[in-house]
């Protein structure tokens, strides 16, 4: 076997070993593997190093600012309760009896800047006020909702993970916010299907004592207020610094280039780094005005504290790929692949599902997916695109006890036995795992297909 591929197998497992059985972090864990690929592969000490300097540098100066703003956002959205009055709106907009939708497509946009543990945190309270005025089981509700902010929290920028995944990948940001949404929808529609079944069969209504397992007591009960619409921001100031920073990148993907001051001005404000700190600065002056300045201040700097993991280990996945690159580990690695005969999307896939369900962090998993997929987009000429997506929708599925996600959504839930939180929690985000992954490989062949097509039709 090749020296290349043998370190490639090597620096995998010891890195997965060092993650999941000693107190190495994630990060160093990373840089342990570079090491080992770039030596094995035959590598001079120095140029492994360089290599490693210059591909974290590379990954982290195209994106750090673009996270670290979305976090900004996050912490303006998590306080004003601009969260909440999107919920209410697509309560509105679903109407009765579709109050699942609603919360489904409410996680699915606000976990566009909300880290979506604590988007949940926050709309738990709306689940339960839904859920004691209609008589809808929290169970259904709630899941919907988390799926919903899980799904994008994996598949669209700007948090973290997709923001690495694109970074790495040399994805074009508008392209990925297009596809990572037309895939999301679908997922979280899909997913309900099954949701609404364990949500029967799991009935619980809150109560002030606890939970109702019965309709019949749920007519007794008492309905309790929701919060005062006057009390919330309005529909456009919430929803605006999400969507315009996104149709300014829109405009800047799909605008021709050219020399006039229109296209130099859609070029500067559709700049992701520039268009996302629109956004913050839209979050800041239209949403947090009532909130003292440094409060205010003081929760965007305790959320940005908790990014500098993240940073770095995006920023080793950049220096992994690189490592790959520069010793051809990564081309040889592809070509072994092509000559196996497995469809060469499969694989990001695969890392990204086995790292979630061996390890749990949702981020870490689709970086080094993505790291790992690198050479497959270069040497088999796979578009990056569909790849990001594999790397994205891996993560969605086998949430479990290693993930904190998983134990929020139980405790909140009322559910304490173990098999039940695996039926009701990890079936369904695995559900929706095979969901987007079909959807994902489907349109790679369709579109692979098509292309093909019209290139027999030009010649």
């Amino acid at each position: 076997m090749d020296g290349a591929i043998i370190g490639i197998v090597i620096g995998i497992v010891t890195m997965m070993i060092m993650i999941i059985k000693t107190r190495i972090p994630v990060a160093l864990a990373m840089i342990v593997a570079c090491l080992i690929m770039g030596l094995f592969a035959g590598m001079v000490p120095d140029a492994l190093v360089s290599a490693i300097k210059s591909g974290f540098g590379g990954v982290l100066g195209g994106i750090g600012l673009i996270i670290a703003f979305g976090v900004m956002m996050g912490a303006c959205f998590e306080r004003s309760g601009a969260a909440v009055r999107m919920a209410k709106t697509f309560v509105k907009i679903c109407g009765k009896g579709r109050e699942d939708i609603a919360l489904g497509l409410t996680g699915v946009i606000v976990a566009i800047p909300v880290f979506c543990d604590s988007a949940y945190i926050i709309l738990h309270s709306l689940v339960r006020a839904i859920s004691r005025n209609t008589g809808r089981s929290a169970v259904g509700l709630g899941v919907t909702l988390a799926l919903g902010l899980l799904i994008t929290h994996a598949l669209v920028p700007p948090t973290p993970g997709p923001i690495a995944v694109a970074g790495i990948l040399g994805v074009d940001l508008g392209v990925y916010m297009v596809w990572g949404l037309a895939v999301s929808i679908p997922m979280m529609l899909l997913s309900i299907i099954y949701i609404r079944k364990v949500g029967k069969e799991y009935y619980r209504v809150p109560s002030d004592d606890g939970w109702i397992t019965s309709e019949a007591d749920w007519a007794n009960l008492e309905k309790i207020e929701e919060v005062d619409d006057s009390k919330l921001p309005g529909n456009f100031i919430s929803f605006g610094p999400i969507f315009i920073p996104i149709a300014l990148i829109l405009a800047n993907t799909l605008i021709n280039k050219g020399d006039s001051t229109f296209h130099t001005v859609i070029s500067l404000l559709g700049n992701p780094v520039v268009a996302v700190g629109i956004g913050v600065i839209i979050a800041l002056y239209g949403l947090t005005t009532h909130i003292d300045r440094k409060d205010m201040i003081g929760s965007m700097d305790d959320a940005l504290s908790s990014t500098g993991l993240i940073l770095v280990v995006t920023g080793c996945g950049g220096a992994m790929g690189a490592v790959l690159k520069a010793s051809g580990a990564g081309p040889v690695a592809a070509e072994a692949i092509a000559s196996s005969g497995i469809p060469a999307l499969l694989v990001p896939l695969a890392i990204s599902s086995m790292l979630r369900l061996i390890q749990g962090s949702a981020t870490a998993s689709m970086m080094v997916a993505a790291t790992m997929s690198l050479p497959l987009v270069e040497s088999l000429g796979l578009d990056p695109v569909f790849v990001a997506l594999a790397c994205a929708v891996g993560p969605v599925g086998f949430s479990h006890l290693n993930d904190s996600y998983f134990h929020i959504i139980s405790r909140t839930l009322g559910i304490s036995d173990l098999p039940d939180q695996l039926k009701i929690w990890t079936v369904s985000s695995t559900i929706a795992w095979a969901i987007g992954s079909s959807i994902v490989l489907l349109l790679n062949l369709i579109l692979a297909e098509a292309v093909q097509l019209l290139i027999l039709l030009c010649q």
